[in-house]
């Protein structure tokens, strides 16, 4: 009793069993091949026999059982390597996407419409027919070349390019190109049902062709992929990561090695295309080393303001230096007044004088005012002046000095002669009208407000310029220009020279030149932006603002012709002391001498020919040596000063040739070239 049952149990289970196998493996074989039949069935009953046999050679080697990576290809059949050629994105179904009626063959009378599906396969179809024709013509394995079915495929896509480049599309006019055809192709498709498909096929490969017509693609894409590794392995976090960098230079070695000397894709190895996947997947491993991009942007914004911030701070430290080294001397030029001052002294009270002095006061020469206390300087405006002059016996150089220099300056021309020029040197200490009671400047000068200004710079206000604080701005010698007549009293005309400049023509003829009842004869400086009225002077002031022109031209200080007897006429000396008294908290102007100068001769300066005197040489590196050389003076205005070690090597020549350095004073304070 017992075994039957269990025998029947046995038999309950077995057809158990048989059911599930025949619901979980038979039923679905037999489901999917009932699937194919019909889709095969589909293709066969819908389309012509030439276009169905294209869509079977096309889509047959890419036909999947499955799907997935499982893919069975056929190896009879050229495959496509999905590594080298991509789809362009929208070619393909941007046109049947646009034309939403059916696609019929144009052979066919029938006017019947075509399913989707079986429209979508035959346009993949012509994709593939068409990569397959362009890309695979140069890489082409020979044994492909002789495959009885792509020789069959391939002689009817050309039999169909020649009937469709024969047949125009239906009432498009032959005339019209480009997107004007498109377009009437969509117009007359809404009119009649139906467009032909060989149109559509012949723009679908002419936009496929443009866009994979670049030439050598992979050999640029391979080069561009070399730069990138030294790019990445000039990186800190790459560099910090070996194994990376083994794994780049092992890439960048392969490739090198692929790409050798090829310089089009045909001459490219079989082995080029993995090389190139392999170096893209060590650049996505690459990315993840880097840093995050918004951490990397602000440490680089960090060291940008660092940056910055060091840059203003040593420009600060640049002007502070160049300005002290401005104010310095040379040792030498210290050695030098203290060498001859103790000659001088050692001379008697005749051998202490100059020659010709009966000319000192006489109107028909040439004058020259020089207030300076540099001895070496002042030199070298009589050398190079007395030099191109006609008749030295007819110019009279006046030179006027401070106490600590005035033996030393005597001694100097008493040494060395202008060549039949008179020299006259004077203490500034003999003007003994020049007073504070009577000079507004003078009392200026001598005030503490002044002293902390120039001396005590950290108490003082901060101030950008420092070219302001310069202490020699304290010296009456540069405020002297504008006490020429009381200095001179008994003189016309005097041509004012400052004591860094070099002549190089005969001045003689700015004396016959009509200064139209001027009272300086000047060159203007227009050219130069800066060196207008507003870069000098306080606009803000309504007092200046009302009187001056902020764009009006300013003029050089250096080489200027002054007609005394004018400027006593019009009483220049009370118009500048009036303005001095105004700028008393320095107000309208900052310290020096140009700004109270274009103030004081406004509208009385007559403007000069720039051949006349060319500026520029102590701080601008760009004066063109033809200008310098056609210049009756060249000045050296600025910091860089011909004396000094931080003055211009190029234009230093024109001012040391007319010092003697074999002199036996340059000689003992170690003064050379």
């Amino acid at each position: 009793m017992m075994k039957r049952i269990v025998k029947k149990m046995r038999l309950k289970l077995r057809e158990s069993v048989l059911c599930l196998l025949l619901v979980t493996v038979i039923s679905p074989i037999v489901l999917y091949t009932d699937r194919i039949g019909a889709r095969v069935h589909s293709d066969s009953s819908s389309s012509s026999s030439s276009s169905s046999g294209d869509v079977f050679v096309a889509d047959f080697p890419t036909f999947t059982f499955g799907g997935g990576d499982n893919s069975r290809k056929l190896n009879l059949l050229p495959q496509e390597n999905n590594g080298v050629l991509k789809e362009p994105v929208g070619v393909v179904y941007t046109e049947r996407l646009s034309t939403s009626e059916s696609v019929s063959d144009d052979d066919d009378d029938s006017v019947g419409e075509d399913p989707p599906k079986i429209r979508q396969l035959q346009q993949d179809s012509e994709l593939a027919e068409s990569k397959v024709g362009e890309v695979s013509a140069n890489n082409e394995d020979p044994a492909m070349k002789n495959n009885p079915i792509r020789q069959i495929t391939d002689s009817k896509l050309q039999d169909k390019g020649r009937d469709v480049s024969q047949k125009p599309a239906k009432g498009t006019p032959e005339e019209k190109t480009g997107k004007e055809k498109g377009m009437n192709r969509t117009k007359e498709a809404g009119s009649t049902g139906s467009i032909p498909k060989g149109a559509i096929s012949m723009s679908k490969n002419e936009k496929i062709s443009g866009q994979t017509s670049m030439p050598n693609a992979r050999v640029r894409y391979m080069k561009d992929q070399l730069i990138r590794a030294k790019v990445y392995l000039s990186l800190t976090a790459t560099r910090n990561n070996p194994h990376f960098v083994r794994e780049v230079r092992q890439r960048v070695k392969e490739l090198q090695r692929s790409l050798g000397d090829a310089t089009n894709d045909s001459e490219l190895p079989r082995s080029a295309n993995e090389r190139m996947k392999a170096m893209d997947e060590t650049w996505a491993k690459g990315k993840q080393i880097q840093d995050d991009c918004s951490v990397m942007v602000k440490k680089l914004r960090a060291i940008l303001h660092s940056t910055e911030e060091q840059l203003r701070m040593h420009r600060k430290q640049i002007m502070f230096l160049t300005q002290l080294t401005a104010k310095t001397l040379p040792k030498g030029l210290h050695c030098l007044p203290l060498r001859l001052s103790s000659e001088y002294y050692a001379l008697n009270y005749s051998q202490q004088q100059f020659p010709h002095q009966e000319k000192l006061e006489d109107p028909q020469l040439y004058h020259y005012a020089l207030f300076s206390d540099n001895i070496l300087a002042a030199a070298v405006v009589v050398n190079s002046t007395v030099s191109h002059t006609k008749d030295p016996s007819c110019h009279v150089f006046h030179i006027v000095t401070d106490r600590l220099n005035y033996a030393a300056m005597r001694m100097w021309f008493l040494a060395n002669p202008p060549n039949r020029g008179t020299i006259e040197v004077k203490n500034i200490e003999e003007f003994t009208w020049l007073n504070s009671s009577y000079s507004p400047v003078l009392r200026q000068l001598g005030s503490r407000s002044m002293i902390d200004y120039y001396f005590r710079t950290h108490h003082a206000a901060p101030d950008s310029n420092l070219k302001f604080r310069n202490p020699k701005y304290l010296s009456i010698l540069n405020h002297l220009r504008f006490y020429l007549p009381e200095i001179f009293p008994k003189l016309s005309k005097v041509l004012f020279l400052d004591d860094d400049i070099v002549v190089q023509k005969d001045l003689s003829g700015l004396w016959s030149i009509d200064l139209k009842g001027n009272v300086n004869g000047a060159v203007e400086t227009c050219k130069e932006s800066f060196h207008r009225f507003d870069r000098y002077l306080n606009f803000s002031n309504p007092l200046i603002s009302k009187t001056f022109d902020p764009h009006a031209c300013g003029w050089a200080y250096g080489m200027n012709v002054f007609d005394l007897d004018e400027w006593k006429r019009q009483n220049i000396t009370d118009v500048y002391h009036t303005w001095q008294k105004l700028n008393h908290d320095r107000q309208l102007w900052k310290l020096g001498t140009l700004p109270p100068g274009l103030i004081t001769f406004w509208k009385r300066t007559h403007p000069l020919d720039r051949l006349w005197h060319v500026l520029g040489l102590g701080y601008d590196p760009n004066v063109s040596q033809k200008e310098i050389e056609r210049a009756a003076v060249i000045h050296y205005n600025g910091n860089m000063k011909p004396w000094l070690e931080i003055g211009m090597q190029k234009y230093r020549h024109y001012w040391t040739k007319y010092i003697d350095y074999d002199q036996v004073y340059l000689r003992e304070c170690n003064i050379n070239q």
